[in-house]
């Protein structure tokens, strides 16, 4: 370009006609339309077109751009025009609109026809077998072709889980060819939109979004265990055994005869606490251990929590106190940490959020963790405390009154 010459402007071209109208199509709009069977309305593009000025200007890119709208195939894009022009060009007609007026045409412009096949087929099919299902297909194309190659199989997962699924059900029991449980993990986000569709209300569990499959649809869930290990000299507190493992439902409704209950985070700590009478250990678990929120019984026992001094400890003992309010912490305090100097160590991810359930000591100790009062990040792990300071702070009794 000469010194002086200014830029051609834009206007639309051939191909930016295409990929508008492809962006449409891979918004589904065209096929959604045809999946309600809406009367067909002729595709209608305006065109970005010279203006007089610019004609005049840029007159050799002007007929260079009306050129290559000549060489779009008329039998698939019908164009609109209009004239321009002046005293010092002339009148000039320039493309105004492209216009698609069949859906022929538009498939063929978007190469999209064995798409189209593939969707009406589809669309058929399934009217057969779950005509429940069409809204969802005419809502999401876009989504059914992309799962075209699977497409009856999520049909059949669907159908059987309305015919066959109960409470008792496990998603190991789905019995359909071709589909396992990996098959519906995998593909869980489509069947959900399909089972919303096909179940009745009442057997979709809207508390629960479709990431949480099972609980959405009534399966049953993997049962959570608890692992407690008698403390007591005595034996006869889990009976014949020391240790068990037990489904947490199982242990709501057999309640174990100790008047403490201590919950540790570390599976070595738990396996070396020393003997404490009438009292038993549970592996807490973090955050999992909200599943003891069944056992009722707790409510009656010395509840005792000890986990890491970091911020994730303190978030696991208010979310126990959530459950338990009568929980009562140890060696989660200022004493033991700065007794611990020498084996302080660095929390990968600290949280930072409201922690409502801690009492006020532990909730200043709190505050001193998330300002970095001592270190940055500092965490004292449960396992680098002296066990003699363990073993005095188990023979304390609950003094809190709680």
């Amino acid at each position: 370009m000469g010194a002086g010459a200014s830029q051609v402007p834009y206007w639309t071209g051939p191909d930016d006609l295409v990929a508008r109208l492809r962006r449409r199509w891979e918004a589904g709009e065209f096929l959604t339309a045809l999946g309600r069977g809406a009367p067909w309305e002729p595709v209608a593009v305006p065109l970005r077109a010279p203006t007089a000025a610019e004609l005049a200007d840029h007159f050799g890119a002007a007929q260079d751009w009306i050129g290559r709208w000549r060489n779009v195939d008329a039998d698939l894009v019908r164009l609109e025009q209009r004239t321009v022009g002046g005293r010092l060009i002339g009148a000039n007609r320039v493309p105004a609109r492209a216009v698609i007026d069949t859906p022929r045409q538009l498939w063929a412009l978007l190469r999209v026809g064995a798409y189209v096949a593939t969707y009406e087929r589809l669309l058929e099919d399934t009217q057969a077998s779950a005509p429940a299902l069409l809204d969802w297909m005419v809502a999401h194309p876009i989504q059914v072709l992309r799962h075209a190659d699977r497409w009856s199989r999520l049909v059949d997962t669907v159908l059987w889980i309305d015919r066959n699924g109960r409470p008792e059900t496990y998603l190991r029991h789905v019995d359909v060819p071709g589909v396992d449980t990996k098959f519906i993990e995998q593909y869980r986000a489509v069947l959900a939109g399909l089972l919303d569709h096909q179940l009745e209300p009442g057997r979709i569990d809207q508390a629960h979004p479709p990431s949480r499959f099972t609980r959405r649809y009534g399966f049953r869930t993997k049962p959570v265990y608890v692992r407690l290990r008698s403390l007591g000299r005595k034996p006869p507190t889990l009976g014949p055994y020391q240790e068990v493992t037990v489904r947490v439902e199982e242990l709501a409704a057999t309640p174990v005869e100790v008047s403490r209950v201590i919950v540790v985070e570390n599976e070595i700590t738990y396996l070396a606490l020393p003997p404490v009478d009438d009292a038993v250990a549970v592996l807490g678990g973090g955050y999992a251990l909200s599943g003891l929120a069944l056992l009722n019984w707790l409510h009656s026992r010395e509840l005792v929590y000890w986990g890491d001094v970091d911020t994730h400890g303190f978030a696991i003992l208010d979310r126990l106190r959530q459950i338990f309010p009568h929980t009562r912490s140890i060696l989660m305090d200022r004493d033991t940490l700065l007794t611990h100097r020498a084996h302080w160590g660095r929390e990968p991810s600290p949280i930072r959020t409201g922690l409502p359930h801690l009492h006020p000591a532990e909730a200043d100790l709190y505050a001193d963790l998330l300002a970095d009062r001592y270190a940055p990040a500092l965490r004292l792990e449960q396992e680098r405390i002296r066990f003699g300071i363990v073993e005095r702070a188990l023979r304390q009794p609950d003094t809190s009154g709680g």
